[in-house]
């Protein structure tokens, strides 16, 4: 199985600029060994389970909550059962069709 989970998670009592805190998240994930892609928007991380997805937000949550009185999450999954490893390979599919478009 395949969970696409893609997060966004800051401290809404910081001012303008969180990226101290979450690259602290980011860091936490690295650590835990699981792939990702850092976005402008969030952050994509693929697991192997929803359980093991969920288990990021509340890393994720533990990490920030020394440092803030309040956090603000927005969190999508997207789960498929007998794939791996779609964090890459959905990306090329649709730069490939965008190749053909071209051509």
């Amino acid at each position: 199985m395949s969970v696409l989970l893609e997060f966004a998670m800051f401290p809404t009592d910081k001012g303008d600029s969180v990226s101290e805190f979450v690259s602290k998240i980011v860091l936490m994930i690295k650590n835990q060994g699981f792939d990702y892609k850092l976005t402008a928007m969030g952050t994509i991380v693929e697991t192997e389970t929803l359980a093991e997805a969920l288990q990021i937000i509340q890393n994720a949550y533990n990490v920030l909550e020394p440092y803030s009185e309040r956090v603000y999450t927005s969190a999508n999954f997207d789960i498929r059962k007998g794939k791996s490893n779609r964090l890459e390979q959905k990306v090329r599919s649709i730069e490939s069709k965008i190749g053909k478009i071209n051509t």
